[in-house]
């Protein structure tokens, strides 16, 4: 990996002591070089580009957060590059609400929601019954008339060329300016504003003495909220995640072999494979869980043995190039087949999930398809004789299942894997479904290695079986409909694909 250029010392260099050079920013650059490194380049500004294939529904999903909001101003930042270690810094992932509201992914980005003067807010202000004019600042391409394209560590020519003001405005429908000089603007403004904490401190130092915690929490809860009813382009793009994800699976399967020579990272590994020539990345740490492991819910440090006989759960989700995830999970025997105790309690997760899907329909509550699964499994674990003389109707009074099934049956899905997190409860878990929520319907059952209150041959298995379910207008569609579910069509199609 190349080191940025710094200059030399006078010891290194064998020269006296570098005089600060007319440039100013880079004293040990000649100036004969960093006048030569000013020309010579050819315009590649880009023109007549079309809007991204969002562009519309970013102008709807504005329109309605200035609806809620008149007379105030509204600053939704993309947040900035993390550093991993010492000069590198993490892949960027832009904020949620920013790349909902605008289509982008750029680091350093700012959305401005300035009010057209004219109405009152809801503190009484004047502020905008014509809504808002949305800016997105932006860092401007990288200057070449001060070396910083060359020079400096984000500059063009160490990792890639930005898009020009210009362009970005023609990509997304929205008037661009300057980052840079954010802050200062920010600082000088008077009326109430709103910002989305947490993704860009120097905005936020910005605004200190102008927000409180309570009115920017009511910026996010309702951005969050917002994403409960997806649009025609996020369904199909939920739609391209789970495809993707369905061929991830595929390629693991493809290769269980040599899993099991090495060990669960190269599960993993061929999975981010696929996320990384399809979409944009893996939408959440892979859960790569084989044998025991099965057992721990979010077990992500993937470095154990792979062994014919087992079960392998895996859990995972490409993230495509406009960042919506698909969350699928599958249980499957390393060896393409179920033990007949595997496939007892495979069948069982399998037929609470179905109920779970059945429960999922327009005006049912949220908290239905949860209730169908846990009643089936409790009703399994009550036949088995692991809750002694309980009835499913005492068991389910006192939550026993939840020993063995420990976790919720689902959550919404979007842009982030668990989306709307920030919505109030009355708006998610306490509502009801209606056509366009997107929600996992994930029943499990998990037996610990340590559970002395089960038999032994139980113990150390664990088995999750996940889809992503879009509520429609008569019912639900399952976007990952794709992959196997039923116990004797996973084992065909594994035989199909280890050919």
């Amino acid at each position: 990996m190349a080191e940025e250029l710094t200059p030399e010392t006078p010891e290194e260099s064998g020269e006296e002591p570098i005089k600060q050079r007319k440039n100013g920013l880079y004293p040990g650059v000649s100036d004969e070089l960093a006048e030569n490194m000013k020309s010579g380049w050819a315009d590649t500004e880009l023109h007549g580009l079309e809007p991204i294939a969002q562009a519309e529904h970013t102008a709807r999903r504005r329109a309605a957060l200035s609806a809620r909001f008149p007379g105030e101003r509204l600053v939704i930042p993309a947040g900035n590059l993390r550093t991993r270690s010492n000069d590198t810094e993490y892949s960027f992932r832009a904020s949620t609400e920013y790349a909902y509201l605008t289509g982008d992914q750029s680091e350093d980005g700012v959305l401005v929601m300035e009010p057209v003067a004219g109405a009152k807010g809801t503190d009484g202000a004047d502020g905008s019954g014509g809504g808002h004019e949305a800016t997105i600042y932006l860092l401007p391409r990288s200057d070449r008339e001060n070396g910083e394209f060359w020079l400096d560590g984000q500059g063009e020519l160490w990792v890639g060329r930005r898009h020009s003001l210009a362009e970005a405005e023609q990509l997304l429908g929205i008037p661009a300016k300057d980052v840079r000089k954010l802050p200062e603007q920010l600082r000088e403004a008077t009326g109430p504003v709103r910002v989305v904490r947490g993704h860009d401190a120097a905005i936020q130092a910005a605004l200190t003495d102008k927000v409180t915690a309570e009115r920017d929490e009511e910026l996010r809860v309702f951005v969050s909220e917002a994403r409960l009813i997806k649009d025609e382009f996020e369904i199909a793009e939920l739609q391209k995640a789970c495809d993707s994800t369905a061929r991830g699976f595929e390629d693991v399967v493809r290769v269980l072999d040599r899993a099991e020579a090495t060990s669960e990272r190269y599960i993993e590994g061929t999975f981010f494979l696929r996320a990384r020539v399809e979409g944009n990345d893996i939408g959440y740490g892979s859960i790569c869980a084989a044998g025991p492991h099965a057992t721990t819910l979010h077990w992500v440090r993937n470095d154990g043995a792979v062994r014919a006989g087992e079960l392998l759960l895996l859990d995972a989700g490409v993230e495509t190039t406009e960042l919506y995830t698909a969350d699928v999970t599958r249980t499957l025997p390393i060896n393409g087949r179920f033990t007949p105790l595997q496939r007892k309690i495979y069948d069982a997760v399998h037929e609470a999930q179905e109920a779970g899907i059945a429960a999922v329909r327009p005006g049912a509550a949220f908290r239905d398809f949860h209730d169908a699964a846990q009643r089936v499994l409790a009703t399994r674990l009550v036949e088995w004789g692991l809750l002694g003389d309980l009835d499913v109707e005492k068991v389910l009074e006192l939550g026993l299942q939840r020993r063995w099934t420990l976790h919720g049956t689902g959550h919404m899905l979007g842009m982030d894997v668990h989306d709307c997190a920030a919505a109030r409860t009355e708006a998610y878990v306490e509502a009801t479904l209606e056509p366009g929520m997107c929600l996992t319907v994930e029943p499990g059952l998990y037996f610990q290695a340590d559970d002395l209150t089960v038999p032994a041959e139980y113990r150390g298995i664990g088995v999750r079986i996940e889809d992503d379910i879009l509520v429609t207008e008569d019912g639900n569609r399952n976007l990952s409909a794709a992959l196997p579910r039923d116990a004797d069509e996973v084992e065909a199609w594994m035989a199909q694909l280890k050919g």
